[in-house]
């Protein structure tokens, strides 16, 4: 019987995909009559990006978001929830696992239709009534009452503005321990300094944040990697689901 001897051999290998150059690195082992009896992808070299940047996929990846970051972005995200014309409000509950607990954002009670309520920030006639104050339901109440744990105790608030003194009563009430947010744009405004009263004398903690990132892009594209292409001719791991 002919005793087919295996033998290992590494190579390397460039491929260039729609938008990026990726180096990668095969492991084959053959019999010694030129059967293949594996082929496997090692590891992903330096690919270059449409930029020029270099990127080594054998390395853990720089340029995360911070953990503030994310939460921010999260609360941000779901802003763009609201059907506020003016304003677009967001909030992310977190524990002290950093795990999120709660997100809200600005809007009318549920079962009030958007379409009938009143958004304006103002009126000729200078209705209150006619305007969204009296109605609308801020992200940092939406928060609380979309917990999905027990309770929100000793948790932190990421929210993109400073709250108001209803929210802050209601941060307080629920135990929330700090308040992380954005924009103070309406530090001078009465709200703003009765609810900076009620925060410390509760002692519960409060601190601007200024992103590293002021800009992040969410591309639904990015999942495919650097390999994409159109026409597939980009290595992808085989036999396995691996991301």
């Amino acid at each position: 019987m002919e005793n087919n001897l295996e033998t290992t051999t590494t190579t390397s290998e460039t491929i260039t995909c729609t938008k990026n150059t990726l180096k990668i690195r095969r492991r084959r082992r053959m019999a010694s009559n030129g059967t293949v009896c594996q082929d496997e992808l090692v590891t992903k070299g330096v690919s270059e990006s449409g930029d020029g940047s270099k990127i080594d996929h054998s390395k853990a990846r720089e340029g995360y978001l911070e953990w503030s970051e994310y939460f921010l972005a999260i609360a941000f995200l779901s802003a763009q929830r609201s059907k506020d014309p003016n304003t677009q409000v967001g909030a992310c509950i977190v524990n002290n696992e950093k795990k999120i607990v709660g997100i809200g954002y600005n809007g009318m009670p549920n079962g009030c239709d958007d379409a009938k309520m009143p958004w304006a920030r103002s009126t000729v006639t200078d209705n209150q009534l006619e305007t969204k104050y009296p109605y609308v339901c801020h992200a940092e109440m939406n928060a609380i009452l979309n917990k999905n744990s027990a309770d929100v105790k000793d948790c932190t608030m990421y929210v993109a503005l400073f709250p108001c003194n209803e929210c802050a009563k209601l941060i307080i009430q629920s135990g929330i321990k700090e308040v992380i947010f954005v924009s103070d744009k309406h530090h001078d405004r009465i709200p703003m300094i009765a609810s900076r009263r009620l925060l410390d004398m509760a002692g519960i903690k409060y601190r601007q944040y200024t992103p590293k990132q002021q800009r992040i892009v969410i591309d639904f594209n990015a999942v495919d990697g650097p390999e994409a292409t159109t026409n597939n001719n980009c290595p992808d791991v085989p036999n396995k689901i691996n991301h």
